[in-house]
C-alpha cells in the first residue's frame, strides 16, 4: 500500500508539472491559474498544495522540468564518443536550436528571470547549461583542439555570449533567422581559438557583410 501511495503521489506531481509546462508555455506565468492546472491534471487543489507551496513553486518545478529535458539531450551530444572538436561544435549548435523550442523560450528565457528573480535564475542556469559548456571547453583544451586558455574564464565569457544569443533569438521577430546568425557567430568565435599543428588557426580577412 505504501509503495502504491508513493507511486500515485509521483504520478500526481508529474501530471501537475506536465500541465503547468504546457500552460506556462502557452499563456505565461500571469495568464495561468492554479485552477486551470489542477483541472487539466484532474487533481484537487489540495493535491497541488501537497506538492507545491504555491504558483511560484509550481513554476520553478516546470522550469526544472524544461531545463532537464533539453540539457539531457545536450549532455548526450557533448559526452558522445568521437572527435572532440566535432562533438563540442555539435553541442553548441544543438543549444542554439534548443532556444527555438517554445517551452524553453517562454519559460526559461522570458518568464524565469521575472518570476524567479535574476539571481535565482542565473544560479539555475549555471546549474544546468553552464556545466555542459564548461565540460565542452575543458574537453577542447585537454584534447589540444583550442589554445590552452583558462577553462573557467573562457567558459564564463562564452556562457555570457550564449545567454545573450538565447535572448536575441527569443526576442526576434524572425527567430529562425536570428538562430542561424547566433549559431554562425558563436561557432566562429570558438573557431578563433582553435589550433592546428600547435599554432592558432589564422583568422581570414573579413569580407563584405551580406544582407539576407
Amino acid at each position: 500500500m505504501g509503495s502504491r501511495r508513493v507511486e500515485y503521489s509521483e504520478t500526481t506531481r508529474q501530471a501537475l508539472v506536465d500541465n503547468a509546462v504546457e500552460l506556462f508555455t502557452k499563456r505565461g506565468y500571469a495568464g495561468t491559474s492554479l485552477d486551470e492546472v489542477t483541472k487539466r491534471a484532474r487533481v484537487t487543489k489540495g493535491a497541488l498544495y501537497h506538492h507545491f507551496s504555491g504558483k511560484q513553486a509550481l513554476f520553478e518545478a516546470a522550469f526544472d522540468a524544461v531545463e532537464n529535458k533539453f540539457m539531457r539531450r545536450l549532455a548526450e551530444i557533448v559526452s558522445a564518443p568521437g572527435d572532440p572538436w566535432e562533438t563540442a561544435i555539435a553541442g553548441l549548435r544543438a543549444y542554439v536550436r534548443v532556444c527555438l523550442e517554445p517551452s524553453y523560450q517562454r519559460i526559461v528565457i522570458h518568464e524565469a528571470p521575472v518570476v524567479m528573480g535574476w539571481e535565482r535564475w542565473r544560479e539555475a542556469e549555471e546549474h544546468f547549461s553552464y556545466g555542459l559548456l564548461r565540460t565542452a571547453i575543458e574537453l577542447l583544451v585537454d584534447s589540444g583542439e583550442i589554445e590552452d586558455m583558462p577553462v573557467e574564464t573562457t567558459s564564463r565569457l562564452l556562457f555570457g555570449a550564449l545567454s545573450a544569443g538565447a535572448s536575441t533569438i527569443a526576442a526576434a521577430s524572425e527567430p529562425k533567422k536570428a538562430s542561424a546568425e547566433v549559431e554562425r557567430t558563436i561557432v566562429r568565435v570558438v573557431e578563433g581559438l582553435r589550433v592546428r599543428g600547435g599554432e592558432p588557426v589564422p583568422v581570414p580577412p573579413r569580407g563584405r557583410s551580406r544582407r539576407h
